[in-house]
Formats: C-alpha cells, sequence, structure tokens
C-alpha cells in the first residue's frame, strides 16, 4: 500500500472534522435532535408541522457550504471514476441501507458512537465492514 501523499491534507480534514461535531453538538443541545442526514432529509420528503425550518435549514447548510468553502480555498478537483448507471445504483443501494440501518454514517458513526450506543457500534461496524468487504472485492477480486 502507497500513501499518495499529495492528497494528504490533515488540516482541512481536521477542521471539517471539528465543524461537524460542533454542529452535531449545537443541534442537540438547541433542538434535542440528533445530526444524522438520512434522517434529517426523510423528515423533509414527510414533514411534520414545526419541523420543516431546522431541517430545511440543515440541508440548505450543507450545500451552501460548500461555496462558501470556495471563497476561502480552491476547490479540490473531482474525478469520477464510475458509470452514470453505477453511481445510481450505488445511491439507491445506500439509500436502502440507511432505511433497514435506522440511519446513516452521521447518525450512528458520529452521534451514536459519541453517545455510546450500543446500536450505533454494531450499525458502524457493520457499514464500516460491508465498505471495506466491498472496496476489496471490487479492486482486488474483480478488479475494476
Amino acid at each position: 500500500m502507497t500513501i499518495d501523499w499529495t492528497a494528504f491534507t490533515p488540516w482541512p480534514a481536521l477542521a471539517g472534522g471539528l465543524l461537524i461535531g460542533l454542529t452535531a453538538v449545537k443541534l442537540a443541545w438547541l433542538n434535542g435532535r440528533i445530526a444524522g442526514i438520512s434522517g434529517i432529509l426523510g423528515g423533509l420528503l414527510k414533514p411534520t408541522q414545526g419541523d420543516i425550518a431546522w431541517r430545511a435549514a440543515f440541508i440548505g447548510g450543507l450545500l451552501v457550504s460548500s461555496w462558501l468553502y470556495a471563497w476561502v480555498a480552491p476547490m479540490p478537483s473531482v474525478q469520477v471514476m464510475a458509470s452514470d448507471s453505477t453511481l445510481i445504483i450505488a445511491g439507491l443501494t445506500v439509500g436502502l441501507g440507511t432505511r433497514y440501518g435506522s440511519g446513516c454514517t452521521s447518525g450512528h458513526g458520529v452521534c451514536g458512537l459519541s453517545r455510546l450506543s450500543t446500536r450505533s457500534l454494531v450499525a458502524t461496524l457493520i457499514f464500516m465492514g460491508s465498505g471495506f468487504a466491498t472496496v476489496y472485492v471490487i479492486r482486488h477480486l474483480i478488479n475494476i
């Protein structure tokens, strides 16, 4: 295994992690809610009274943040090495997994683990293990 040192960016990664953590804490303190993106977005798709504004603001902040970042630093180049159909199937599979797992990486991995949730620990181990296995099969066995 080799490390691409030109792509090694510990300071932006640290800053991003701190912002995610601070946002999760702030949402829990101010709204009593878990910052799970799939649950927040799902709540917008089936809105209930009094929940729309904060959910829309949270999702809007996710969308606007990349434009704000572009004012401070150059955007990284993105190279997608997959077909449109592969991306669509992958997105639907992840969406299905978040529904079956009752949450996503942000809900279980960030917020659940920080609350010492056993359920989140099991979910995180399962989706991380599944991700590792998928990459191994695709990159080393199938050789795509």
